[in-house]
């Protein structure tokens, strides 16, 4: 005669340790309780169940891990939260390079025949051209300059003690210079892969410069695998060349490779097609010839149909087999890249140029060459901190809302913080409408980092490249001005009261970590500034009671902002937040001296 089995209900809402072991001591008792009758806390009994709940635990733990870090809105983990943005269309910059202005000064002897400077004698220094800070950072020029330019300033430099006759003159001029030094990797490659990924040994890459395979066949950088076209900058040899030194051509790529970055590690990723059976790939299928049943086409349906045979062509880029690939590449020597002004003054290796060497003495060429100088006169910035887990969750949904263009307000700062790392990064930027403008004018304030990780005015070179790239998105009809941010320092002045048990000195270190820890970081833009979260931070604190007091000042001085601010005039009615103009960001530049306290 059968039984009737048993089937009791589980709670699958017990997750934890101590739930689970709960349910697994009810269902002992009521189902076994013959069997098992030892539940004292030292019996083996309790072992096993203590066990078992414990590997409850940890598996519901890794399983609400594993469906939170798939979604973008819970995901914690960093590189998840990358992983996620590429999905969404979101390309991460890792750590970009810094960009600015650098003059050049050149020692060029006089004229024989006339008085003058001698032309001849007036060199191009070339893009290449490397240089290194007292620090020892590496940076390189990014342009050509010419000292031949009629609009470069010229002064006497030496003077015929006999005559008073110049005999040299002293040229200036100035070029944009960006940070990191060219390194190259060689990588051999075997037979064909479907989308190759490499990874390079160096970190902190910013650009790759070019991709040659022992072939020469030249690989190009796309956003996406599918584009084949770029635009290469060619030499203009017409009539106006004068004005227009170069043209831009689109040139078809069949040979490409897109960049990837986690964290410090750059990856290339290569195309679908193979160079080897190339030519017996015809171009994308057209999947209305292949799946849908459509009226008057000529085709055959097949019920087994494969759908990888859409991509398999070499629209998709043609990746490399069989040979070694030489990649150049630009890196930065440190983490932060930012110098200040007059801290660029080495040339390691330069380029020079000379319209005709044959006519040329070459000692004095080479004197020339040994005198060339350089001096950056203003900071070279653009080098910022990674943005935090949330601030880059925010700028992932933007980037997907904007699809590449700019239309709202909030798609023009997406499409400030997306610029490519090779051409710097700001820290923060704010967009706002122009109201004295009678067309679609707009500002924007920009901030950038120092090179003590402070926040900065932006220099000329990164207002120039941004401006360019944002010409790509921007409205046909939209005018952006660009402009720089006030930076205000702000002080914190607080008064708290501690329990008799506590050591008030105790108190007042943690509470001046607690709030340094605060404002670690950056504000944006026109960001108010809320001192109720001071309050509500401090009486969180164990072994204060209350704080009485919070007050802000501004800092002034040698090493702050030179702005001034009105902190009484700007607070607010009730004393709660102090109200930011849009144009202005604050900051508590030295927590460690700008925040004082007092225990009581």
């Amino acid at each position: 005669m059968s039984s009737s089995k048993r089937y009791p209900p589980i709670k699958y809402t017990s997750r934890d340790f101590n739930s689970i072991r709960s349910d697994l001591i009810d269902y002992a008792k009521r189902y076994y309780p013959n069997t098992f009758q030892d539940f004292s806390e030292s019996g083996f009994g309790a072992l096993m169940v203590d066990s078992v709940s414990y590997i409850g635990d940890i598996l519901s733990f890794y399983l609400d891990y594993s469906v939170n870090e798939s979604f973008l809105d819970s995901a914690i983990e960093y590189e998840n939260v990358i992983k996620i943005g590429r999905q969404m269309g979101y390309r991460f910059g890792g750590n970009p390079a810094s960009f600015g202005i650098a003059s050049f000064y050149l020692i060029v002897p006089g004229n024989t025949a006339s008085p003058g400077i001698n032309a001849d004698y007036l060199p191009t220094l070339k893009k290449g051209t490397e240089l290194s800070s007292l620090d020892g950072l590496s940076f390189t020029l990014n342009e050509d300059v010419n000292f031949a330019d009629p609009k470069n300033e010229i002064v006497v430099a030496r003077v015929n003690s006999n005559t008073g006759a110049p005999t040299s003159f002293a040229v200036k001029v100035q070029g944009q210079v960006v940070s990191g030094r060219r390194e190259n990797q060689e990588i051999p490659v075997g037979s064909f892969k479907k989308f190759l990924n490499i990874a390079l040994d160096s970190n902190n890459i910013t650009e790759i410069i070019s991709v040659f395979d022992s072939e020469g066949n030249e690989y190009f950088e796309v956003d996406y695998l599918s584009q084949d076209v770029v635009y290469k900058a060619t030499k203009n040899r017409g009539s106006d060349n004068t004005v227009t030194q170069e043209n831009l051509r689109p040139f078809t790529v069949p040979r490409r490779f897109v960049v990837q970055r986690e964290m410090n590690t750059t990856f290339l990723q290569f195309g679908f097609g193979s160079s080897i059976n190339n030519n017996d790939v015809e171009s994308l299928t057209d999947p209305s010839t292949t799946v849908l049943k459509v009226h008057g086409k000529d085709y055959f349906p097949d019920a087994n149909f494969d759908p990888t045979n859409l991509v398999a062509t070499d629209k998709l880029g043609v990746g490399p087999s069989d040979t070694t690939l030489t990649i150049i590449y630009r890196t930065n020597d440190a983490e932060n890249v930012n110098i200040s002004a007059n801290a660029l003054v080495n040339v390691d290796t330069a380029i020079f140029e000379f319209p005709d060497l044959s006519i040329l003495d070459s000692q004095q060429v080479l004197g020339i060459e040994n005198s060339l100088e350089v001096v950056n006169e203003e900071p070279i910035t653009g080098d910022v901190t990674l943005p935090t887990t949330e601030e880059l969750k925010t700028r992932i949904y933007n980037v997907f809302s904007s699809q590449n263009r700019a239309v709202t307000i909030q798609d023009y700062k997406t499409l400030a913080y997306s610029m490519p790392p090779q051409f710097g990064a700001i820290k923060r930027a704010s967009v706002v409408r122009d109201a004295e403008s009678f067309k679609r004018n707009l500002n924007m304030y920009l901030v950038s980092e120092g090179s003590d990780g402070k926040l900065s005015p932006s220099n000329s070179a990164i207002k120039q490249n941004l401006k360019i790239w944002l010409d790509q998105g921007r409205m046909i009809n939209d005018t952006v001005d660009i402009l720089d941010a006030k930076i205000i320092n702000l002080g914190i002045e607080f008064t708290a009261i501690a329990s008799l048990e506590s050591n008030k000195y105790n108190i007042l270190t943690n509470a001046i970590g607690v709030l340094t820890l605060m404002f670690e970081r950056k504000f944006e833009i026109g960001e108010p500034f809320y001192i109720t979260d001071i309050f509500s931070e401090l009486n969180r604190m164990a072994g204060i009671i209350d704080v009485t007091r919070v007050k802000l000042v501004q800092k002034v001085g040698e090493n702050y902002s030179s702005h001034r601010f009105d902190v009484d005039a700007n607070m607010s009615d009730d004393g709660r937040y102090l109200k930011i103009p849009n144009n202005v960001v604050v900051e508590v530049k030295y927590p460690e001296v700008d925040i004082k306290g007092t225990i009581k």
